[in-house]
Formats: structure tokens, C-alpha cells, sequence
């Protein structure tokens, strides 16, 4: 897929509070160009005297929505882009934006292995869009998503995963909480580890594919965890992100 690079100016058509501190920016693009689950986009800031902020958001929104994206984006405190996007943008406002970009993280649902999906915090942004993608063509390929939150209030999409799970088409999601778990909670309890990995993986096979996104420890912890209990390092593709990061940019 060609990728387009150039800067155009997006208009905000819609926002939509996840949680207290992520929200989903809906853009409409003059340009727009299918993107591949995975890929992000630019977003450019210009204040009146020159000064420029640019940061990179992976897209959340499946490809076949056509002429618009969602961009998941968590409120960094004190963070240049991020702050902008939550507390001034309104509907109607336009971005410079540039995208999409990036061709190793991304899953285009053509192969038949097995999908192992790991995410921590908003780094399930970008694993989303896989899952979106998943449903929107009705590919019925096992995946698995495991999903590590502070707390229950910090799970984006659960509402959504949570349906799309029960559509019994092969997805199963896992969630852990790492604080603060309420009464009755039923999922896993604790950070990830080699014995949660072991068991959400189990029955998926020798070949399956292994996407990990979310903060630099995890996604290093992740993936030699699972190297260690069989998983060939060739099988296993990563995304981290920090203050300036794809997933969650200040």
C-alpha cells in the first residue's frame, strides 16, 4: 500500500470521553487514504509565533470506515498535544495531520494464524483497530486479546470488546488489573506474567502471530516472557510508547 505523507488539514467532526483521562477524536480527511490496523498518524500543533509540537497516535478505527479515523488519545499532564486535543479542541476545529504511516506493526487479517494480541493501558489503541478490522470483515481467525488496566475504570472499549467477544466468531479477551480490583472481579489480578501468558496463549499453536503494545517494561517483559515459554522471537512484533510515543504522545 502506498503511504501517504503529506500534511492536510483534518476537521474534528466528533470526540468522545473513554475514561477521565482518554478521549477519541474523530477526524474527517480531504485526503483520505486506507489505512492498515496498526498504523498511526502525525498530528501537528503551529502556535502564532512560529513554534511547533508534533506528536504520533495510533489509529483506533478499522479501514473500512471510509473518509474519516478515530485517534485514541490519553490527557498527559503538562503535555503539548495531548492537553490541546482534550481541553481546547471542539467539533468543527481542523488539525494538520499526516498518515498514515508505519508497515511493521500492523495486521492486515490476509494470513490464517492465530492472533495473540497483549496491551497495556492505551496501548490497546492500535490492537483495536486489529480487532475492528477482524469483525468488519468477519474473519474468524482465533485471537486473543489480553489486556493489562490499573483499574476497571482505565479499560478502554470494554463495553465493545465485551460485545465483540460474545459473538463466539473465535475473539476471547482476558483482562488484568494491576490496583485496586472491586469485588466480584473476575478477571486476573496482578501484572502480566510467564503463567497468565501461558494461559491465554494455550491452544493457539506453534504459528501463531503475537502483536504486544503499551508501555517500553511491559512490552519488553512481554515478549521475552513469551520467548521463553516457546514463542520464536520472528513471531512476535512490538509497539512502546513513552511521553512522545505512538500510543499515547504528550
Amino acid at each position: 500500500m502506498r503511504q501517504s505523507v503529506e500534511w492536510q488539514v483534518a476537521a474534528l467532526k466528533a470526540v468522545k470521553a473513554e475514561t477521565r483521562q482518554v478521549k477519541t477524536f474523530t477526524l474527517t480527511l480531504p485526503n483520505w487514504v486506507r489505512h492498515q490496523p496498526g498504523q498511526h498518524y502525525d498530528i501537528r500543533l503551529t502556535a502564532p509565533d512560529g513554534y511547533q509540537a508534533q506528536r504520533s497516535y495510533s489509529i483506533a478505527s478499522e479501514p473500512e470506515r471510509e473518509g474519516e479515523i478515530d485517534l485514541t488519545v490519553e490527557r498527559i499532564e503538562d503535555g503539548e498535544v495531548s492537553t490541546y486535543l482534550h481541553d481546547v479542541l471542539v467539533p468543527g476545529d481542523c488539525l494538520e495531520v499526516r498518515g498514515p504511516i508505519g508497515g511493521y506493526f500492523v495486521w492486515d487479517g490476509e494470513k490464517s494464524d492465530p492472533l495473540m494480541l497483549v496491551a497495556g493501558g492505551s496501548g490497546v489503541v492500535p490492537l483495536a483497530a486489529m480487532i475492528r478490522h477482524r469483525a468488519a470483515l468477519g474473519i474468524k481467525v482465533p485471537t486473543r486479546l489480553l489486556y493489562s488496566s490499573r483499574t476497571r475504570e482505565d479499560i478502554l472499549y470494554g463495553e465493545e470488546l465485551e460485545r465483540l467477544a460474545s459473538a463466539n466468531d473465535g475473539l476471547v479477551v482476558f483482562h488484568t488489573l494491576t490496583r485496586n480490583q472491586e469485588s466480584g472481579w473476575k478477571g486476573f489480578n496482578r501484572r502480566i506474567d510467564q503463567v497468565m501468558l501461558a494461559e491465554v496463549v494455550k491452544q493457539l499453536g506453534e504459528a501463531v502471530q503475537v502483536f504486544i503494545c503499551g508501555p517500553t517494561m511491559l512490552v519488553e517483559s512481554v515478549a521475552n516472557d513469551l520467548v521463553v515459554i516457546g514463542i520464536k522471537p520472528a513471531q512476535i512484533r512490538t509497539e512502546r510508547f513513552g511521553p512522545t510515543g505512538l500510543a499515547a504522545g504528550a
